[in-house]
């Protein structure tokens, strides 16, 4: 069932994504979706240490340099990110603009700056969502240290 669809991010999104507590949200991982060139989807990965909520309508996001993803990104402003997070799938459309490259980046990336169009929120009559993609990271505390110098280059 599908609740209503928001402009914005509810509280619990807006503190997934708050760039606080990165230890905490170091096993979920998001399906950032965009679309290629022959007009096909087109998914990847995202984590908490790659998008930051500047506001409830407005996320900034890192992507690694020369993926199809940032092409893709670059070439439309379009994406979508998917997330199961306390028992709730929800999917985030996006209107994305390309932010200004960091000279000296410690860890360059692609950034984003993208409005929220919509956000739906899709839970089950019958059933709990336990998880969606969870990971292990081989070395949580490097991984999440540069997450941490990424998101702070991202808020810049």
């Amino acid at each position: 069932m599908t609740k209503k669809a928001q402009m914005n991010l509810d509280d619990t999104l807006y503190q997934l994504f708050d760039g606080t507590h990165l230890q905490d949200k170091a096993h979920l991982a998001m399906t950032l979706h965009t679309v290629d060139e022959d007009g096909y989807p087109h998914q990847a990965m995202v984590s908490a240490g790659e998008v930051y909520a500047e506001s409830s309508e407005q996320l900034r996001i890192a992507l690694w340099l020369g993926t199809t993803t940032t092409g893709n990104m670059l070439r439309t402003g379009k994406a979508l990110i998917g997330v199961v997070y306390e028992g709730v799938s929800y999917t985030i459309s996006l209107q994305a603009q390309t932010l200004p490259e960091l000279e000296q980046s410690k860890h360059p990336r692609a950034r984003f700056v993208a409005k929220i169009r919509e956000v739906r929120a899709d839970v089950a009559k019958y059933a709990t969502l336990t998880s969606g993609i969870t990971i292990e990271l081989h070395d949580l505390q490097a991984v999440v240290q540069r997450w941490q110098e990424t998101l702070e280059e991202l808020k810049r």
